[in-house]
């Protein structure tokens, strides 16, 4: 891996790699399993939260999107300050910024209260999820990387995995804030670990800040993300999201503008020459899209159609995660990745991707048993397709900018997660309700209002018949996206050999 003359990276070993950096890996994993972990785990305590603080459904939606809306509109400012005063120093930062919020959640006494602690976690996410995979692109030499790259997005399917379960015991045993103050012993080890072990690395650039692109990426990724979080709820088509669509696209056009012409800028825009980095960017989105959007379907399916318990219906999607994690885990996903070369590890990934969705569309329809086999087939192409595209991102972009590089990646699969919602969903409620005449928004509410049992059957088969097309229409998003994504790097990989 080469460098300018004003980067500053780690001790090496005589192959190119830090000599504590496994250890390493392990640790910075950690600290981003408790990020992930908090997520997924106050979904299941969404009723405590309700019953115990009185807390409206308004309240409960901005328990969980006040974190999301700051992690993502930070990611790209937060890759940049890395990048610029040091990847240790951001992320001991970021620990410590999680980890107060944290404890302002655990002990928050109103909703307003935990919106805020939830605010400030979000901070400390961006942080974190930025200054992770910058570290591991500069201790890990071109050989190893793929393998590391593939072990650390492991741990986001590991996440969603265990969040249900760990979330449920808790619940179980503890009052609602344990779920928050059980991640301050985890932050208190991760800051004592990184002191001790991960190498301050930073572009030593001596040119000022970019601050105006800052305040714009932030303004304008906020925006565009809110709009995508609120969509579902408040329509399309609704003032509120459409004025927030507008100012996000907007203010992230004048971003692109002042990127263009300023003389040290936060996101170099010429990276979007690269056929290899456009390649990358077109998959990582599409696996996002692919994936979330699946399990938002997939979440209903269980429910409202096989009739799942919400906790039960959370166990039944983590085949696809444990599948990830235990190709990942055992080296199988890295290895075919390095055999096979990155195009081709994206075109079979997202090709057994789209396999699983159309598995679930056309076999799990009546029964858990073709979901399951489309849940692992599914799992088998996110753990090839997901650290190659990383890889191949990080790859792309100069080593000094190894923090912005991980802010793309973030900020792609946030948007990603969003679009795959928002299809999916649009594709399912159209197809619904061009099926059964209901004005109600929901199957449950449709089911309510029904007057007879065959009503009611027709209405249930309606809506199968809308997530089965939702999901088809996903399939075939994601082979073709793979399938774009794959060719545009073998025409890279091609222009750069020859």
């Amino acid at each position: 891996m080469t460098t300018s003359p004003q980067e500053t990276v780690p001790p090496q070993t005589a192959h190119g790699s830090h000599p504590q950096r496994w250890l390493i890996l392990g640790v910075i994993c950690l600290a981003q399993l408790t990020v992930l972990l908090d997520n997924t785990i106050l979904n299941v305590a969404i009723p405590s939260l309700t019953r115990e603080m009185d807390a409206t459904t308004a309240d409960v939606q901005w328990m969980m999107n006040a974190y999301a809306l700051v992690q993502s509109g930070l990611l790209l400012t937060a890759g940049n300050a890395a990048d610029r005063y040091g990847r240790k120093l951001l992320l001991m930062s970021g620990l410590a910024i999680f980890g107060l919020g944290s404890l302002a959640a655990g002990l928050s006494q109103s909703p307003g209260q935990l919106i805020a602690a939830r605010a400030g976690m979000g901070v400390g996410g961006a942080l974190l999820m930025t200054t992770i995979l910058a570290v591991v692109v500069q201790i890990f030499d071109d050989q190893e990387r793929v393998k590391a790259i593939a072990l650390w997005s492991t741990v986001s399917s590991l996440g969603f995995a265990a969040g249900p379960l760990i979330g449920g015991v808790m619940l179980n045993h503890f009052w609602w804030g344990a779920i928050f103050l059980i991640n301050i012993p985890v932050a208190l080890l991760g800051l004592v670990a990184v002191a001790a072990l991960v190498p301050e690395s930073k572009h030593k650039a001596g040119d000022r800040p970019d601050l105006l692109g800052a305040v714009l990426s932030t303004i304008g990724m906020t925006a565009v993300v809110y709009a995508i979080i609120t969509g579902p709820e408040h329509g399309w088509t609704s003032a509120q999201v459409l004025v927030s669509a507008l100012i996000g696209v907007v203010v992230l056009g004048l971003f692109v503008l002042w990127e263009l012409r300023t003389e040290h800028p936060m996101l170099d825009m010429h990276f979007f020459r690269n056929q290899k980095f456009v390649g990358a960017v077109a998959g990582a989105i599409l696996v996002a899209f692919g994936m979330t959007g699946s399990l938002f379907l997939l979440t209903q399916h269980l429910q409202f159609v096989l009739g799942y318990e919400p906790l039960d219906a959370g166990l039944r999607t983590a085949p696809l995660a444990l599948t990830v994690v235990a190709l990942n885990f055992t080296g199988v996903g890295a290895k075919l990745v390095l055999r096979a070369g990155t195009p081709a590890a994206i075109a079979l990934g997202m090709t057994l991707v789209s396999a699983g969705l159309a598995a679930i569309a056309l076999l799990g329809g009546h029964g858990y048993g073709g979901m399951l086999l489309g849940l692992i087939v599914m799992g088998a192409g996110v753990a090839l397709s997901m650290p190659a595209m990383a890889n191949a991102i990080m790859g792309a972009i100069p080593p000094e900018k190894a923090g912005v590089g991980a802010g793309i990646n973030g900020t792609l699969a946030e948007f990603g997660n969003g679009l795959g919602v928002a299809v999916l969903g649009a594709v399912l409620n159209s197809r619904f309700a061009s099926l059964v005449a209901v004005s109600a928004a929901s199957l449950p509410a449709a089911l309510a209002a029904a007057d007879s049992a065959e009503e009611k059957a027709r209405i249930s088969d309606a809506f199968a018949s809308g997530l089965e097309t939702s999901q088809l229409v996903g399939a075939v998003a994601v082979l073709a996206g793979g399938l774009v994504a794959a060719a545009l790097l073998r025409r890279a990989e091609r222009g750069e050999s020859a």
